[in-house]
């Protein structure tokens, strides 16, 4: 942690330490697990399932492609594994900015409570 956090951690009382362990900055991972709860986990959930299935398609065109003896077939299965891939994979992508959401959320909570602190401090 920083100074300030270290001097804001220790001007705090009990709850208001709560507070600051809540909105805590968390690593990427974390930041990941946590879109799988709340009231929009779902979608988390139904992202990852889809994209997990169309890699597991793309994995099996792949398959296709390599083996294929002809060049329709070649360009066939290597299209649609190709597009597979990118299809997944801009779908994983999509949760990144409600991860970025949520991380300036709890940044501005942070404010928040800093700037509550600093009221009642006065």
């Amino acid at each position: 942690m920083s100074r300030i956090d270290d001097m804001i951690a220790e001007a705090l009382s009990e709850e208001d330490r709560a507070i600051v362990e809540a909105t805590a900055e968390r690593g990427w991972f974390r930041l990941g697990a946590d879109q799988f709860r709340g009231k929009l986990g779902w979608v988390t959930w139904v992202v990852m399932i889809v994209q997990t299935a169309m890699f597991i398609a793309a994995v099996w065109a792949g398959w296709h492609f390599f083996n294929a003896t002809e060049v329709l077939l070649a360009v066939k299965w290597g299209i649609s594994a190709g597009t597979l891939v990118i299809a997944a994979l801009s779908m994983k992508l999509s949760l990144m900015p409600q991860i970025q959401a949520d991380r300036i959320l709890r940044e501005l909570r942070r404010v928040e409570l800093m700037l509550v602190k600093r009221d009642a401090a006065q």
